[in-house]
Formats: structure tokens, sequence, C-alpha cells
């Protein structure tokens, strides 16, 4: 071969760039594997010259990512962040409304959320002294019969935060609030009673009382159940409970309060006539809390059997419930000594 060549081993195939010396005293680039020795059995042979200078192989450079394609990519997780945050702002009831504003939420007809928006907003305002909201006085009178369960719950909250204005019982609150204990709804009920406690008024301490009560859920209609909760459940207010099939149609069951699964009647595939029960819920914490607090103000000794199971020390009746059902019978008792 001559003096100008040398003879070296690459083991593998895989070859990455080693300096070295030469047998013939001069630096070579050997493409190599792994450091080898002359002793070692040649299983390749390969001929380099020393007189030509072998540079190390260089890394491929990486691909960039286009302008376009890093332009696209930020506006992607820019609207990823942007979205549920306008989402939430635009169904967030704390978000100040402009006069203009809360008048034409009123009356949105199509998005029920802007009625309650603005209702709360009316509320907030009352608890500030602002005279300013008797111009939608009528609105809220009016709202009492709205056809939506939730508007009308909003409702009957905003008339109570009324109840020490001067001007409220002239608004028409009081009596609005009286035909309110009729609702179909028991939480609406509920809530109008709890207002018209602020009026002074009791008329409506049986609906008081019934917060305190399981809710029963029955079957609307005849049909096959095929689907429901889990036992033990936590369920909002307007949750579904079960779904019911009827003629080639499904219909959600729902909870008429936010509470806990208590029972559950009926499990997926069984044939249920109209009236059927369905369910039995344990009222929830604030709805039980509530109820103490008016109890304690007009509550009368035949309410005492249906605030006493508050009373127990149990994990499932939070400690500042216990103290206030133990409170309430004490102030009932010390009325009727």
């Amino acid at each position: 071969m001559g003096d100008n060549w040398v003879l070296v081993q690459i083991a593998e195939p895989d070859f990455q760039s080693v300096k070295t010396e030469s047998i013939v005293g001069k630096p070579l680039y050997i493409l190599c594997s792994r450091p080898i020795t002359l002793e070692e059995p040649f299983t390749r042979l390969f001929m380099i010259d020393p007189n030509q200078t072998y540079s190390p192989a260089q890394p491929k450079p990486k691909p960039r990512m286009s302008t376009r394609n890093r332009l696209l990519f930020f506006f992607t997780a820019w609207l990823i962040v942007l979205m549920p945050f306008l989402f939430w702002w635009n169904t967030w009831f704390g978000r100040q409304l402009s006069d203009k504003q809360l008048t034409e939420y009123l009356q949105d007809a199509r998005k029920p959320r802007h009625i309650q928006h603005a209702l709360v907003q009316i509320g907030e305002r009352l608890t500030r002294r602002d005279s300013a909201v008797t111009r939608w006085y009528p609105d809220v009178v009016r709202l009492a019969s709205y056809p939506i369960e939730e508007v009308r719950n909003t409702d009957a909250w905003v008339m109570g935060q009324a109840a020490t204005t001067k001007d409220s019982s002239s608004a028409g609150f009081h009596e609005a609030l009286l035909r309110m204990l009729n609702d179909p709804s028991l939480i609406v009920r509920g809530n109008a009673a709890l207002s018209l406690v602020r009026f002074g008024d009791a008329s409506g301490r049986p609906q008081i009382v019934a917060l305190l009560q399981p809710a029963k859920v029955t079957a609307p209609q005849a049909g096959k159940i095929t689907d429901s909760s889990t036992l033990g459940t936590a369920i909002h207010q307007g949750g579904i409970i079960a779904k019911l099939e009827s003629g080639g149609q499904t219909t959600e069951i729902r909870s008429p309060i936010s509470g806990r699964l208590r029972e559950l009647a009926v499990r997926s595939g069984q044939t249920v006539t109209a009236s059927d029960e369905i369910a039995t819920l344990e009222p929830g914490t604030e709805q039980v809390w509530e109820a103490l607090r008016a109890l304690y103000l007009i509550g009368q000794a035949e309410d005492i059997p249906s605030i006493r199971p508050y009373e127990r020390e149990s994990t499932e009746v939070p400690d500042h419930v216990r103290k206030q059902a133990v409170t309430t019978e004490q102030a009932i008792r010390e009325r009727f000594k």
C-alpha cells in the first residue's frame, strides 16, 4: 500500500469522529464508534490518506419552525387562555352593569342568566342603600311569576334584600312574596319564606321547616329508567338524578334542591309509573343553615323534631350547623316557657 496509507479498523457502521495519531506520526481523523488499537483483529479495512485533512462530521442543523407556524402556535395558545376567561367574565354575576345594561338585561327573555345577573346587581345595590334602584322595582315584582325557576328563585332573594328599605312595602314586594309561597318549586317557596321573615312575617314558616326535610323526587310520567346517579352523590339544584325513556323520548329527572342522594328507589332498566318515587335527597348545608337561622326568630315548639337531627355530632353535620340547631331549639323553648 505504500508509506502514505495506513489500515485502520472500523468496528461498527454507526460512526463518530475521533482524532488520533497515525502509526506514521501524522494526525489522522479516523471514523469509528469506539477507541481502537492496532492489536485488535481487523473486521473492516479502510485506506486513509494521512496527507489529507479530515474534518469531524458536523451535526445536521435542527429544522426551525417557520414564522407563520410560530405565530399560529402563539395565537392558538392565546385563544386557549382567552376563551375560558371570556366565558367566565360574561357569566359572572359579580361583573358590574351600567344602568343601561341593567335595564336591557332585565328585559332579555332570550338569556335568563342576563335577567339573573341584573337581579343580583339590584340586590347588591340594595345592600349599599342605593336609592336609584327603585326605578327597577316594577321589573322585580313582574319577575316573581317568570316561567323559569332560577329567575324566580333569585327574584325572591332580591326582594328580601329590600325588606329594610322604607319604600319596599309600597313597591309590592311583600305581596309578591306571599304569592310565591305557592310556587311549584320547593326552593322558590323556601326562599320566599326566608325573605318574608325579613319583613317580620312568619307566614312562610311551614315552607321553612320543609327546607330541613329530605326532598322526595317522583317520576313525572310512566316509562323505563335508562340511567341513574350513584347513591351518596352530591347533586346541585337542577342536577340529573335519572333519565326516563317514554315513547321514544328521554326525560331528564332533575334534583329540586342542592344536596346529597340519600336513597335511590330505582335501577337502570326498571319500569315506573307516574308519581313513583325515584329518589330521596338530603338538603345541602347552606339551605339547612338558612332555615335554622329563620326558625331561631319564628320557630314554634312543633318545629323542634325537624331541628334535632342537625344537633347530633356527626361528620355529615358541619359544626356551625350543629351549633345553630342547638341555639335555635334553645330560642324556641325560651319563647314558649
